[in-house]
């Protein structure tokens, strides 16, 4: 099935299942800051987070463009699919670059729900997106690797089984490039937890189950390594994409959330004698909102297209997450000024819905470094960094 086809009853089978996870689950959960694992696990049992994974496997061995209709039905619906959606783009990891072995143990246990894969240690507190910088070192003793370091931002480490860790296993040496002799090693967070391994949750302004991570002489198999030893840097690269694809689709979904939210609120609310939505100051900002919705939507086909026929599109990638991001962020802001007070008040969860859009002004990449990247790498301009 082509993108073009959009997987119209996949759309369906998801918004039936979201139904059940109406506003007042996501709002106890939000209060408590409490992982959502209901919803995971329906997620995970009807197959929904396991369409990537090839049929050898046990996955549905779709393209990235279903993987990106699921999870923008999530947002259109008002769930928030950050609490699973890495598990989506974190094994691509796996799936590329892993052995045979590797994929054999695994993937069929991710695919049936046995093992989650949702947390991806790549971002430290001192290089933050200078990825080669990193600090963190897995140095080769026998058969394990001895992990020692810290990483930050490590969403779902405390409610995943498995973690995708980026960490230099040869110093850094004059000549060398940052992104050289750095490695993916695959993590059994269960059993590292307590020897070697300490998670620390950090409470943010939305509930995405952000952490820290601290490695103290962690031992791990070195048959766990991902690829070639010091190539790490490139398959994560290779993931990167799809990352921010995927997060231009919940976006997409974000942003018909908020149009839909305001829409039918224009429509009810009287003041004066009329409905808002009657007033052109109310009118022109949800249209505005549904224009830049749509132009972010189909720069997100674009890129999903060029995916799906094994291109590596970097720059329609990067544009449709930051166009995307943009259009939520815009629809967040319209919707709560079409609902006035309301808007702030919890039980219309518009407020959480903002607080959750808001994060991807800044992550997986932010605004600015999407910038940086175009200008230097498609137009050409002079590095600014």
């Amino acid at each position: 099935m082509s993108v073009e086809q959009d997987y119209p009853e996949l759309r369906e089978a998801v918004q039936k299942l979201c139904a059940k996870y109406p506003g007042e689950y996501w709002r106890a959960l939000d209060r408590d800051m409490s992982y959502p694992k209901e919803f995971v696990d329906e997620l995970t049992s009807s197959g929904w987070l396991a369409v990537l994974i090839p049929e050898d496997y046990g996955g549905a061995g779709l393209p990235l463009s279903a993987a990106a209709a699921i999870l923008e039905e999530m947002q259109a619906a008002g769930c928030n699919g950050g609490a699973c959606h890495a598990q989506m783009y974190t094994m691509g990891t796996l799936l590329r670059h892993g052995s045979e072995a590797q994929k054999q143990q695994y993937l069929p246990r991710i695919a049936a729900g046995e093992l989650r894969l949702q947390a991806f240690g790549v971002t430290e507190p001192s290089s933050g997106t200078d990825t080669g910088a990193l600090r963190t070192t897995a140095r080769r003793d026998g058969e394990h690797f001895i992990i020692n370091g810290q990483k930050i931002w490590t969403s779902r480490a405390e409610h995943s089984d498995l973690m995708i860790l980026l960490a230099r296993t040869t110093p850094l040496k004059e000549g060398m490039k940052k992104t050289q002799g750095l490695s993916v090693i695959l993590v059994d967070m269960k059993t590292a937890l307590g020897n070697g391994l300490t998670i620390r949750p950090i409470r943010t302004m939305m509930n995405h189950s952000s952490t820290e991570v601290f490695f103290d002489n962690l031992k791990v198999p070195a048959e766990n390594l991902i690829g070639e030893e010091g190539n790490g840097f490139r398959y994560i690269l290779t993931g990167m994409n799809a990352e921010r694809i995927l997060i231009a689709a919940e976006c997409v979904g974000d942003a018909k959330w908020f149009i839909n939210k305001a829409t039918s609120y224009a429509k009810e609310r009287e003041v004066f004698g009329r409905p808002i939505g009657q007033n052109q100051g109310i009118q022109f900002p949800i249209a505005k909102a549904y224009t830049n919705m749509r132009a972010a939507e189909l720069m997100v086909k674009d890129a999903l297209r060029r995916y799906d026929a094994g291109e590596n599109p970097g720059e329609e990638a990067n544009m449709a997450k930051m166009l995307a991001a943009d259009a939520s962020f815009e629809a967040a802001n319209m919707c709560i000024q079409t609902h006035g007070g309301f808007g702030f008040a919890e039980d219309y969860d518009i407020e959480r819905k903002f607080r959750e859009t808001r994060l991807y002004q800044t992550a997986p990449i932010s605004t600015n470094l999407i910038l940086s990247y175009l200008s230097e790498h498609i137009l050409g301009l002079p590095r600014s960094y």
